[in-house]
């Protein structure tokens, strides 16, 4: 359906559904979103993200299309919806996602992004129930694998300049799962991250550079399966706020890096030449973080 009609029918639907047939499977439901600029006019090329709340896992990505649009068909259940354009406000949503309810599109308008508070200086550590670390692999011949971590830690250590701030994130390798039991003992073994040998994947930054608006590039040093590499983490800070908990503030931010396997020595050629099915060559790194503060209970620093 080309996507002038598609937008055309969305606006005359009543409720949004009447009259529109989509290829929908049974069982599923629909998150169509249209999102508006801050003068009412479609905003293409925005990043969507849905992420299942109960699993912390990426359910569907991509952006909208010129007409604003974005639409994904999804299991029932409880979701997390991210929406972030340059330049905008980023737009946050708890969804529940409900079977073969019909398709109805809901508007969000981005409003300019407002120059967010930065962290007070001091130690910030992350709150495991509320970050996630993942990524999206492209299997070889196949679709996209997606994957996290379940067990790591890390803290932020801010400083009155921003950019002289530190973040160490360490990562137990053996938590990889990526819902495929045999999958997951593969990426384990001495083919892949060879958690015997590496127990730990550390980021460890040098500085934080600026690049306007909400965004920020983290620049540090990854090691992995014994090797370090540069890498650079572009960083969309969201915000600090009071948590409600006592004197407890939080920070979140979103950061992601693609990185390439052959750079840590994760030989991919030579299990391909052995018939091995694996994962593609490249890696999208993804980490949605909450740092939690207390002014009356300052832990350790990171390292």
């Amino acid at each position: 359906m080309p996507l002038g009609l598609l937008r055309r029918r969305l606006k005359n639907a009543s409720g949004g559904a009447a009259g529109l047939a989509l290829p929908v499977p049974a069982g599923a439901g629909v998150v169509c979103r249209e999102v508006l600029d801050p003068v009412n006019q479609p905003l293409g090329g925005a990043e969507v993200t849905v992420t299942e709340l109960r699993s912390h896992q990426v359910a569907a990505r991509g952006t909208t299309d010129p007409y604003g649009l974005f639409l994904a068909a999804l299991p029932p259940g409880g979701y997390s919806l991210m929406i972030v354009a340059e330049g905008l406000e980023p737009h946050r949503e708890s969804i529940d996602v409900v079977a073969d309810a019909g398709l109805e599109s809901q508007r969000v308008w981005l409003q300019p992004a407002r120059q967010a508070e930065l962290p007070v200086p001091g130690t910030w550590l992350f709150d495991p129930p509320h970050t996630a670390i993942r990524f999206i692999a492209k299997h070889v011949g196949m679709a996209h694998v997606h994957g996290r971590f379940e067990r790591f830690e890390g803290g932020i250590q801010v400083t009155q300049d921003i950019g002289d701030s530190r973040v160490h994130v360490r990562i137990d390798a053996s938590s990889i799962t990526t819902g495929n039991n045999t999958r997951d003992a593969h990426l384990r073994s001495a083919d892949f991250l060879d958690v015997e040998h590496f127990p730990y994947i550390d980021f460890r930054s040098t500085r934080f550079a600026y690049r306007g608006g909400s965004r920020w590039s983290l620049l540090g040093t990854l090691t992995m399966h014994g090797v370090s590499r540069s890498v650079s983490l572009d960083t969309n800070y969201l915000g600090m706020v009071n948590g409600g908990y006592g004197e407890e503030l939080r920070c979140a931010a979103l950061a992601k890096a693609e990185l390439h396997r052959e750079d840590y020595t994760l030989n991919w050629r030579s299990m391909l030449a052995r018939g091995i099915a694996v994962v593609g060559p490249t890696v999208q790194l993804e980490l949605d973080v909450q740092a939690m503060y207390r002014t009356h209970d300052t832990p350790t620093p990171p390292e």
